[in-house]
């Protein structure tokens, strides 16, 4: 099942997504080579600064998708304000290798 992580940033709190950013690089470059990685990338704020996070995992239940969000190195840094998990299912546009 596919889990859509919705990750707001704590208002100020860009330095700790720089700091935290090659861990959390690390950590999606994992995910991927487990295939648990559908695809990741940053929200912007109007300036193109990021200021949230948007992660397509792979993963058996809601509890499972749960412990992803938990493991990456942005929220263990305290960068989110909140996190939303929602399954979801891709269905335009899907690469034939997803």
């Amino acid at each position: 099942m596919l889990f859509a992580l919705i990750c707001k940033d704590k208002p100020g709190n860009l330095q700790v997504r720089l700091d935290a950013r090659s861990e959390h690089v690390a950590f999606l470059e994992t995910l991927s080579g487990e295939k648990k990685l559908a695809f990741a990338g940053p929200f912007l704020d109007a300036d193109g600064k990021p200021n949230g996070s948007l992660v397509v995992v792979e993963a058996a239940d809601l509890a499972a998708a749960e412990a992803l969000s938990a493991a990456d190195p942005y929220a263990k840094a305290g960068l989110f304000e909140n996190v939303e998990i929602r399954q979801w299912n891709w269905t335009f546009n899907k690469p034939a290798s997803a």
